[in-house]
């Protein structure tokens, strides 16, 4: 009967703990994440994207086979898992590894130790993922580790988090956190951790904290397995079955999909609201909601076609994975699961091959093709088994290849069109599939299945997929070969191809000629902009029997060209069609005679070099070198991070893990998505998403003596909602109101807005438009920066001049890991509290009440901490906090709002984009006179910070000594979103700027670019006319002893020597190598400040500043610590533990100001400072009473007979930088090494060497984390990061599967920095200097080496073909992804090539 198939109820175990759910308790369409998060005590699991592509959900689910009595583990995206297919199952969080209670786990102590958290959201998902990795290795046949390791290896290590995303480390610290469980590690290559200090004598695993095999951890309660073992007859609902085959198969529940990967059926969601015939079985058409689990074919299609379906929205599932990328535009209230039929799990070895059932998961597909790579039984199948598995592991990432399925990624290709690596590999190899049609059973090649029209899951079930084995012939003396490809953004997954493909075919050699010919040929391509994989039988026919020589393969490739033709509106279609070109000449040219091989057969000894034809699986090796303090211990010690444990247990509160009060509700924008219009009208589509809608809060609902306000600066204000007009796409018109933050993110897209343009004139959307009509904001007088010199003299002087050469930057997200969220609870006597995620509560209190219309006193925001900032939760958090506050105002209730990450994207606003002309005058010797740049920014629609870029772009730029230096700087108003400061706000892109220059003038002169760069560096006098106001002494520039010092240990010259000889001897791969300098002007900010010492000796500290990851609250505990130790009898480090640091409330303490420019921390120190200092002169006379007493006075004593002294212990203070030194600026260098491969565009960091000048660092752990991150994060703006927005502004780039954040995967393979300990500076808080934001510049290093790359490819074909052009002198804009490099680098080569080749012969 079908109604056996309705789930009746839930009984799994998180953590340990046992919950059993009825079936219709939860609704069918809940998420484990939302289930965790929202109805248990845990928080760990944290919602950064609801894609599957961040890795901050990830949880490990385990499945007890009772059978066999084993256990199978996994890791998961929770965010993606659907609530119900977790029947009896159990399921750990990174709170079940370890917690404050119960004590942490070794994975949570060591990330801890290693440095290896900022803003700690990301951080329980990576603790979950090395866990996984751990337990998997551990589970293994593997020789026993030695005592302390696990099985893992460091290659393993490397990549056991690859799909996690965190924007703050620079990844580096968590890769030695998980190279330390490693069995092959070197413990001496690990970076700086708290467990043992350089110069010790030996590294020892006993110093680390004690890591049991195997985990340590219980992953399936005894409870679950005795329940499990006594409901014998519900083995399918315990979701366990047993293949016919040979082989146990644990079928995992196939739940995610990340990268490119889908579980089975998940793509088909048709709706099915057509009627069906009628069956006769009240108990199902009675049920109008529920989860079922057909056990049969039978079952299934009993199911599908009765009146079940016929009134309701029916999703078909075995996981929910399908939803990271084609999102569910509607609620569903029926789920039919078919993970539960035997026959789509099945494995069966055969004669011609091997059959894989199409529910086995990719990572289950994997182990089956190396098993059969291994086996004695098929050893001429394994090199078509071995390469499949190899490229399956290079799709998506582990916690998607544990759950997404095979036969969900062909269908998702079959019917959505989906790009997928797998339907063209498999293509390739000659799979074939099988197909349940109704009652018959069909078999058909897997390209007939790809060119139907889209599977009808009425009628049709995808049953299994068949890789048959493929053999060399040795009667006809023909050898196998078979290669796989792909060019993707990020090597190792998590991303989808632009193009891939696989080509198999037999080789035999031609006696009479010498050559080989090919025979048998598949050639599959894929992903390029076509409906679906395809083999290239044109190419086939032509290649087969011909001899392989420059002109057959010219003539295959020209053949290629016609058949790859990508699909109208396809994104970088040239780009697809020279790279697939590329892929079928790396196939074909180490088969054909006297043609250059796209590998790397030179080679270098130097031990400064990387050579390995296999760079993507570099070992990751680093260097970190800090210098430590004792002058004012414990100030200068690399001490862990404050509260780091909890924020690696999952039990750091973040705002959306505070438990929503009694009678919350969720709020969620909708926005426009046209630019410039009247809203005529706002309605919603009728669905059941729309059923969930409570209200929706718009600009009429803003009280009568509130403003339409939902933001402002010191320059202007920005409206809440755009009414009546709205003047950018992606600016709110109103807040939907629902239960859960699920229904309201739903029932928004269930909205239909009219427009009307009529009298409007057309939106402004590039600068150039801004210059037409003449759209700019102001930039006072106060803040436009200062020109220097004559640049009419300067030019004069000049041997050489380049006049109007332009430059581009674009913009980029913050991608921040907690999106912008508030939780707004209205109080007494019409007070509101908010819950901000905000790095400037007291302008968002400001906003907020300004809306409603009360006294500022009426609104209290807080802010504990910020899962990631970098300058957007500074104004840009300020309209979700005040929508929140309206929208509880209006309700008379609890309102949280938690953006998803698209609408993040698409609202919250991102890096200014720039566009710059300069001209330069030079000598022939490198040495510049005069520069001139025009520069156009992009503002946005409101002013926001803008009018303070204009400064940062040419404080940046003036680190050279231009001569004369002039600018005419235009800050443009357009109809897009309000861009604001993000990390080095304009210094970002002032360094690129310059770097470009000198770079253009080193290549004219045929210079070497550093020579043109120490030409043009300051001297101090120079430095002092062009930072008159925060020069300094001459001791403190240190510039020039940094560059020289760089240069030396990074073996610069030789490295440089060595690359003009790799690229003379490496035809299809190039080197560059670029050093630059910074200069980076800091300005700190009043902060206030207040100690507090209880009657039991503990201390509480205040600060305005906000913990956002950048160890603010660890400097100023010890700064606490420090200052207060004088009077500690034990010394101050004892101190430590005794101070806790609260959050920020706008009403507790005043005068907070913003979090920002990298200074906050110093000024939160120097408060404290100041604070402790009032405390320590009021406790001095009592001290020297009880010493009079006793030469020994305890902390506790002192505090006590303070308190009953009546002396007033709790000290505040509002320190305010002294006029000689409210600004300073820091120095650094940075030296990066790149390889590019020429066939595709892909971008290898194969070095950095970063030295930087902390002054003396207040603790060098954290500014050395600073300095990574920010680095990393610059890279990401120079390379990866693609905003792009459609015609009308919207922001396209809106999710992980189209923004590339850089991935552990794609920082630098070496990775070494050293932090400077320069001494004394009389005017900063302990002569410490800022860290924060200055190293985002050097990362200019990167995109400079990269230019370097791209020159030696075009000179080497500019020469082999004679062109005329120029190779030196190309425009290379930010950012330059793979798709860029490969056009400047030619997208005829291969053409070029061969016909040079052809010609020759």
């Amino acid at each position: 009967m079908a109604s056996d198939a309705l789930l009746k109820r839930l009984v799994f175990a998180l953590n340990g703990r046992r919950y059993e759910v009825a079936g219709g308790d939860v609704d069918a369409s809940t998420t484990l994440l939302e289930f965790i998060r929202t109805r248990t005590p845990f928080r760990g699991p944290k919602l950064g994207c609801g894609e599957g592509g961040c890795g901050a959900c990830v949880v490990l689910i385990a499945k007890y086979n009772p059978m066999t009595d084993e256990v199978t583990q996994f890791s998961a995206s929770s965010c993606l898992t659907l609530f119900y297919s977790l029947n009896f199952c159990s399921v750990i969080t990174t709170e079940g590894l370890g917690n404050t209670r119960d004590g942490f786990h070794a994975i949570q102590k060591r990330i801890s130790g290693f440095h290896a958290t900022q803003c700690g959201f990301c951080t329980p998902g990576m603790c979950m993922s090395i866990f996984s990795s751990l337990v998997s290795a551990d589970n293994s046949k593997r020789p026993e580790p030695p005592n302390g390791f696990s099985k893992l290896i460091v290659s393993e290590a490397e990549k056991a988090f690859s799909g996690n995303l965190c924007r703050c480390t620079g990844y580096r610290p968590i890769v030695d956190a998980c190279k330390s469980f490693a069995s092959d590690v070197d413990l001496e290559d690990l970076g700086l951790n708290i467990f043992w200090k350089k110069g010790d004598k030996k590294s020892d695993v006993g110093k680390l904290p004690s890591y049991t095999l195997g985990g340590g951890i219980c992953t399936f309660p005894e409870f679950l397995k005795t329940e499990i073992k006594s409901s014998r007859d519900n083995l399918d609902d315990a979701n366990i079955t047993v293949s016919k085959d040979s082989w146990y198969h644990p079928r995992l529940p196939s739940n995610i999909l990340c990268g490119g990967i889908c579980t089975f059926l998940d793509c088909l969601k048709s709706g099915l609201k057509s009627s069906r015939d009628h069956l006769n079985d009240a108990n199902i058409t009675d049920s109008k909601q529920g989860w079922y689990h057909p056990r049969s074919i039978k079952q299934y299609y009993e199911l599908v076609n009765s009146t079940l379906s016929g009134e309701c929205s029916v999703k078909v599932v075995v996981g929910n994975t399908s939803a990271g990328v084609y999102k569910d535009q509607d609620l569903y209230n029926k789920y039919i699961d078919i993970e539960g039929i035997p026959e789509l799990s099945y494995i069966i070895r055969k004669d011609g091959g091997i059959e894989i059932g199409a529910a086995t998961t990719i990572s289950r597909s994997i182990e089956i093709l190396e098993q059969e790579n291994n086996s004695k039984s098929s050893p001429n199948g394994s090199v078509v088994f071995k390469k499949l598995a190899e490229h399956m592991s290079k799709v998506a990432t582990p916690f998607v290849r544990n759950t997404a399925s095979l036969g969900g990624n062909i269908i998702l290709a079959q019917k959505y069109q989906f790009p997928s690596d797998i339907a063209t590999i498999l293509l390739g190899a000659g799979s074939t599939v099988c197909l349940q049609v109704v009652a018959e059973r069909r078999h058909i090649s897997l390209e007939e299945f790809l060119e139907q029209p889209p599977l009808d899951p009425t009628t049709t079930l995808l049953l299994s997929i068949f890789i048959p084995h493929w053999i060399s012939d040795t009667q006809a003396q023909t050898s196998l070969v078979f290669q796989t490809y792909l060019a993707a953004p990020r090597p190792l997954g998590n991303a989808v191809s632009y193009v891939n493909s696989a080509f198999l075919g037999h080789v035999c050699f031609d006696e009479s000629s010498g050559d080989l010919v090919l025979s048998n040929l598949h050639l599959a391509f894929g992903a390029y902009g076509t409906e679906h994989a395809l083999r290239a039988r044109n190419v086939e026919k032509f290649l087969t029997g011909k001899l392989l020589t420059a002109s057959s393969v010219l003539g295959a490739i020209q053949l290629l060209r016609e058949t790859i033709v990508p699909t109208k509106g396809t994104s970088h279609p040239e780009y697809r069609i020279s790279v697939a070109v590329g892929f079928l000449f790396s196939f074909l040219s180490p088969l054909a005679k006297g043609m250059a091989v796209p590998g790397k057969p030179f080679s270098i000894s130097s031990a400064n070099s990387l050579d390995t034809d296999d760079i993507y699986n570099l070992t990751l090796s680093s260097r970190r070198e800090t210098t430590s303090g004792d002058e004012y211990k414990p100030i200068g010690e690399p001490m862990k991070k404050y509260g780091v444990e909890l924020q690696a247990s999952g039990e750091a509160v973040y705002v959306d893990d505070i438990p929503a009060p009694k009678n919350c509700l969720h709020g969620e924008f909708i926005y426009s998505t046209q630019p410039l219009a009247f809203v005529k009208n706002i309605k919603f589509k009728s669905s059941l998403a729309s059923e969930k809608i409570i209200t929706v809060v718009s600009a009429k609902d803003i009280p009568s003596k509130g403003r339409n306000i939902g933001s402002m600066s010191m320059f202007a204000e920005e409206p809440l909602f755009g009414d009546p007009i709205v003047e950018f796409a992606g600016q709110a018109l109103g807040v939907v109101i629902a239960e859960t933050q699920r229904y309201a993110d739903m029932a928004a897209k269930q909205v239909v807005i009219e427009y009307d343009t009529v009298d409007l004139n057309s939106p402004i959307l590039t600068v150039e438009q801004a210059v037409q009509n003449k759209s700019y904001f102001n930039v006072p007088a106060a803040l436009y920066p200062k020109q220097v010199g004559d640049f009419s003299k300067g030019m004069a002087e000049a041997d050489h001049k380049l006049l109007s050469i332009q430059v581009k930057l674009a913009s980029q997200y913050y991608f921040y890991m907690e999106t912008q969220t508030a939780l707004a609870i209205p109080d007494e006597d019409n007070t509101m509290v908010v819950y901000s995620s905000s790095q400037y509560p007291e302008l968002a209190q400001t906003v907020i009440a300004k809306c409603l219309g009360v006294p500022f006193g009426n609104v209290r925001v807080i802010t504990r901490r910020v899962g990631g900032g970098f300058g957007g939760k500074a104004y840009r958090s300020f309209p979700v906090a005040t929508a929140a506050a309206l929208c509880a105002y209006k309700l008379r209730c609890p309102v949280q709002m938690y953006l998803n990450r698209n609408t993040d994207m698409i609202m919250v606003g991102s890096r200014h984009p720039m566009k710059a002309h300069y001209s330069v005058g030079f000598k022939s010797d490198g040495k510049i006179t005069a520069l001139h740049l025009d520069l156009l920014i992009d503002g946005g629609i409101s002013e926001d910070l803008s009018p303070v870029i204009p400064s940062g772009v040419i404080s940046s730029l003036k680190k050279y000594n231009w001569g004369a230096l002039s600018f005419d700087i235009k800050l443009c108003k357009t109809n897009n979103t309000s861009k604001s400061t993000m990390r080095a706000p304009g210094d970002t892109q002032g360094s690129l700027i310059a770097e470009a220059i000198i770079e253009h003038v080193a290549s004219v002169l045929s210079l070497d670019a550093n020579r043109v760069r120490e030409k043009n560096f300051h001297t101090y006098d120079s430095l002092q006319l062009f930072y008159p106001d925060s020069a300094g002494e001459a001791s403190t520039y240190t510039l020039h002893s940094i560059f020289d010092r760089l240069v030396s240990t990074s073996s610069y010259l030789d490295r440089a020597e060595s690359i003009k000889q790799f690229n003379k001897c490496n035809k299809w791969w190039k080197r560059g190598i670029s050093c630059v300098p910074l200069i980076f002007k800091v300005e700190p900010r009043a902060a206030p400040g207040r100690v507090s010492v209880l009657n039991d000796g503990s201390i509480v500290v205040e600060v305005g500043g906000i913990e956002i990851g950048q160890g603010l609250w660890t400097k100023v505990q010890q700064m606490t610590a420090f200052a207060l130790g004088q009077l500690w009898p034990e010394g101050c480090e004892g101190l430590l533990e005794r101070v806790r640091v609260l959050q920020t409330d706008t009403l507790n303490l005043i005068q907070s100001g913003v979090t920002g420019g990298s200074s906050t921390s110093e000024s939160s120190c120097a408060a404290t400072l100041q604070a402790c200092k009032l405390l320590v002169n009021r406790l001095n006379p009592v001290m020297n009473k009880l010493q009079l007493q006793s030469s020994t006075v305890s902390w506790d004593n002192l505090i006590s007979q303070a308190s009953q002294e009546n002396v007033n212990l709790s000290a505040s203070v509002y320190w305010v930088p002294d006029q000689g030194s409210n600004s300073y600026l820091n120095y650094g260098a940075g030296i990066s090494e790149v390889e590019i491969d020429l066939l595709t565009g892909a971008i290898t960091i194969l070095r950095s060497d970063l030295v930087y000048d902390c002054g003396r660092s207040l603790n060098p752990a954290v500014d050395l984390g600073q300095i990574e991150g920010s680095f990393i994060q610059g890279v990401g703006f120079f390379i990866y990061e693609e905003h792009q927005t459609n015609s009308d502004g919207l922001v396209v780039s809106n999710s992980t599967w189209d923004y590339k954040i850089p991935s552990v995967d794609t920082i630098p393979k070496q990775f070494n920095v050293e932090v400077l300990n320069t001494g004394y500076c009389k005017d900063r808080v302990l002569s410490s200097k800022a860290s924060g934001e200055p190293a985002v510049v050097l990362a200019s290093s990167v995109h400079c080496a990269l230019r370097e790359a791209i020159r030696a490819a075009r000179k080497e074909f500019a020469d082999s073909t004679g062109s005329k052009s120029s190779p030196l002198t190309f425009q290379l804009d930010v950012p330059a992804p793979m798709t860029v490099v490969k056009e400047l680098c030619g997208f005829d080569i291969v053409e070029r090539y061969l016909e040079s080749l052809s010609t020759m012969n």
